[in-house]
């Protein structure tokens, strides 16, 4: 059901006139689906668009209508839709097989391919997703220390299984969430992400802590972005409390930089989570880190120590065409500018958006860093200079809680005017992105800001 404040709106109105083949679809999804949506992220009132094809920066609706993409396949398409070579790829491993249900050459060549880029990639184990590869680090976690607990800064997202559900966009006093058990949710210890100091205390003060996990950019690629000195911060501490770093590079892997987040900071944790680009745009995952750690999934290692190995299963883990399409995505990465392009596009897009911003005195402000954008709506309505935002000087939980109508109607205005925003509101650009999708882009915000004004939204200029 379309929210209340959204029913007699002008943009609703228009979106739903512009739409109608999605609008047909999304009522059919409703007899499928709850709230007829396969991700909580594609939630949007009064439904979100059905996307017949993609290439590159953009994508078509079954309506025919075009969108700048910032959505980017929730991040994993650092080299837009459709890449020539990746496709290529992809074609070629189909035409073999789609699943061997054996061993195969091309899990070795995407193995290799991730240690020469990851600085703590000793071993590796693949898997189906990230949700996937966080439970791994968890458990490998706890098997390398024999500790029970694991610390997690609140707002960073891990996945959806069990010790990662609280904390993240509710329930952050570690209660747990529905159908968490509340012996699990006990074994989690919530953090704040803006006090390294506290971060460390916690970590020498409790030697129950197996491992803190985090996003090393900072809450969704730095929707709250971390002190400088964080990383270095809990690299000091885990060593000195005998606990595990373990960084959820899921987003940052082989997009901050070839290597990850932890190649560009120069931090390398003990483990690391990866998925979205490792595998190219196909489903798949890993946990990389020290050898002694993976180790405890080694039958033979584990005969040697007279214990138990942690038994891991799944069915797609290391599928032979996601393998192909990681192989030659990691390929293109290390050997070209990809990362630096969509950086650079990233702080471009960023400064035009306030430029916009500025010129119609709306006191919202565009932020993020690397190839990541994140809109700061102004709840309490304060004064502020959108150039002058600086989001370290913000609680952390507020960047991440804009107005839930008005993210909503922000989005579906930009989607009038040919832009897809992901639901923060913010996005994830590709390499693929260039001049033409700056300047659409800004000219949607510009337009945006018009409709936004006509629906009562925002004050005259």
């Amino acid at each position: 059901m379309p929210d209340a404040g959204l029913t007699n709106s002008k943009i609703v109105a228009a979106y739903r006139e512009r739409t109608p083949g999605s609008a047909q679809l999304a009522e059919e999804a409703r007899g499928c689906f709850p709230s007829g949506i396969t991700h909580d992220a594609r939630n949007l009132s009064p439904y979100g668009i059905y996307v017949d094809h993609a290439k590159g920066p953009r994508k078509w609706d079954v309506d025919g209508n075009e969108y700048v993409d910032y959505f980017g396949g929730h991040g994993a398409l650092l080299l837009g839709h459709n890449h020539p070579q990746v496709t290529e790829a992809v074609h070629a491993a189909l035409e073999r097989g789609t699943h061997f249900g054996a061993n195969h050459p091309l899990e070795v060549r995407w193995a290799e391919a991730v240690k020469r880029l990851v600085p703590c990639a000793e071993r590796l184990r693949f898997t189906s997703s990230g949700t996937e590869a966080t439970l791994m680090a968890l458990r490998l976690a706890r098997a390398s220390t024999g500790r029970h607990k694991i610390a997690r800064l609140k707002g960073h997202f891990h996945g959806w299984h069990d010790h990662m559900s609280a904390g993240y966009t509710a329930h952050f006093d570690g209660t747990p969430t529905t159908g968490v058990l509340k012996e699990i949710a006990e074994n989690v210890v919530l953090l704040r992400p803006d006090d390294p100091e506290a971060m460390r205390a916690a970590l020498v003060s409790d030697r129950d802590i197996a491992a803190v996990i985090l996003e090393p950019t900072g809450a969704s690629f730095g929707n709250a972005p971390l002190r400088p000195g964080t990383l270095e911060a809990l690299r000091e501490a885990s060593l000195a409390s005998g606990a595990l770093l373990i960084f959820d590079e899921v987003v940052t892997g082989f997009r901050v930089a070839p290597g990850g987040a932890q190649a560009h900071f120069g931090v390398t944790p003990d483990l690391a989570t990866f998925a979205k680009i490792l595998a190219g745009g196909m489903p798949g995952g890993a946990v990389a880190g020290r050898k002694d750690i993976l180790d405890d999934l080694d039958f033979d290692v584990a005969k040697a120590k007279g214990r138990e190995k942690i038994a891991h299963q799944g069915t797609y883990n290391a599928n032979p065409v996601s393998a192909a399409a990681g192989i030659e995505t990691l390929r293109i990465v290390a050997e070209s500018d990809a990362c630096a392009r969509a950086n650079a596009y990233g702080a471009e897009l960023r400064r035009r958006l306030n430029d916009v911003l500025e010129a119609e005195r709306v006191p919202w402000a565009v932020f993020g860093s690397f190839s990541g954008f994140y809109f700061f709506l102004n709840a309490k309505r304060e004064a502020l200079s959108p150039h002058g935002f600086d989001p370290l000087a913000r609680d952390p939980l507020e960047l991440v809680r804009n107005p839930p109508e008005l993210a909503q109607k922000l989005r579906l205005a930009m989607l009038l005017g040919g832009v897809d925003l992901n639901g923060r509101p913010g996005g994830l650009i590709s390499a693929t992105h260039g001049e033409a999708e700056l300047a659409a882009t800004t000219a949607a915000l510009a337009k945006a800001i018009t409709l936004l004004r006509a629906d009562g939204e925002l004050p005259s200029a």
